[in-house]
């Protein structure tokens, strides 16, 4: 499914060197290495500042305590999301509230949001699902028109961007995941804030580290989410990497669209724009679940399911209040969504294979 072991002869010695840098340095934590890819990472982003932290679900944490979202307030976002989403905004002690998606791309949408928006809500995240740039324009009109503030998850959109404007430069800050099988993924657990605010930045480089203003004074209760030297380093190394993968990706995207031809298989659409698309994932729709599955399974070819439990039959999450509307599409897609491989290691063999291989899922 993610090509972990693929990367060529060229880049594991690049990634080497990086490493040997670092450990010669003797200064593994908040140096050089993070500043310099905190620099990059703002530049290929396209925001003014970027904040290296431990990874994708602290960077959401940090990113609402700089703006001081907390107890008693409401953010939106959604269900059909890594846990870690909604784990966040309770790790920030405010209360998630889910909202239903768009069935051609399961991101909320604007209607949803709307009707899930009470006093109480002071934000709306957006996550730009399986590396398609979301609705960010029609979600960051409601929040304008209802005074909340508007939150980007990007940590599966490295790249996409909308009529050439990044995703990340929407809201008031953008949460970044480089987990090992995002698009841009560090060798182990890594994470960034971008933003335009330079207070909001600056305050999440206090409150990633104890909330330490200089050595041993504290004005902030912090978290301990610091990105360190050495996934620094590997990420610039893999950084120089990523429009070549991403342009991959696309290619694999449009080879699977123009070539999977099942009644009871439904393509995901892909955007008219192809710059919204990254490809972090490439899902598929079927009722018959686990039988393609099973077909896949039998000829070689991995799968896997994200995400089959939606946030909001998760136990913990049980009593979390939900579009007033239901949140019925949300629930049809967790039973029927499908990924296959889409990753940059694939050669185009494998590509036409994975298709053959899908096509030939027996009709019922």
């Amino acid at each position: 499914m993610n090509g972990l072991a693929a990367d060529d002869e060229v880049l594991i010695g690049q990634e080497l060197a990086a490493a040997e840098r670092v450990i010669r340095s003797g200064w593994w934590i908040l140096g050089a290495e993070v500043e310099a890819f905190e620099r990059q990472w703002a530049d290929a982003a396209g925001a003014p500042h970027a904040v290296g932290v431990g990874n994708g679900m602290d960077a959401l944490v940090l990113g609402l305590m700089a703006l001081g979202i907390g107890e008693g307030d409401e953010v939106i976002t959604t269900s059909m999301t890594a846990f870690a989403t909604v784990l966040a905004v309770v790790r920030a002690r405010a209360t998630p509230v889910l909202a239903d998606i768009d069935p051609d791309t399961a991101m909320i949408t604007a209607a949803s949001v709307e009707r899930c928006i009470t006093p109480a809500t002071r934000a709306v995240i957006l996550v730009h699902l399986y590396g398609q740039a979301g609705p960010a324009a029609e979600i960051e009109e409601v929040c304008a028109a209802h005074g909340v503030t508007f939150i980007e998850d990007c940590a599966q959109a490295h790249g996409a961007s909308i009529a050439s404007r990044p995703v990340g430069t929407f809201g008031a800050f953008a949460a970044w995941s480089f987990y090992p099988t995002k698009n841009l993924g560090a060798v182990g657990d890594a994470g960034a804030v971008t933003t335009a605010d330079p207070s909001l930045a600056d305050t999440c480089r206090i409150l990633r580290n104890y909330g330490q203003t200089r050595r041993y004074v504290h004005d902030a209760y912090g978290l301990n989410s610091r990105l360190d030297e050495m996934q620094a380093a590997l990420l610039q190394a893999r950084l120089v990497r990523l429009t070549e993968w991403t342009q991959h990706r696309r290619a694999i995207a449009r080879a699977y669209a123009s070539t999977i031809d099942h009644p009871d298989v439904r393509v995901l659409p892909l955007p008219a724009d192809a710059e919204r698309h990254v490809h972090h994932l490439f899902v598929v729709t079927t009722p018959r679940r686990d039988d393609l599955v099973a077909h896949l399974a039998d000829a070689g070819v991995d799968s896997l399911c994200h995400y089959p439990v939606p946030v909001h039959h998760q136990r913990p999450a049980a009593a979390v209040r939900t579009d007033p509307a239901g949140m019925s599409f949300t629930e049809q897609h967790a039973a029927q969504c499908l990924s296959i491989p889409c990753n940059p290691a694939l050669t185009d063999e494998q590509i036409a294979f994975v298709a053959t291989v899908v096509n030939e899922f027996p009709r019922r």
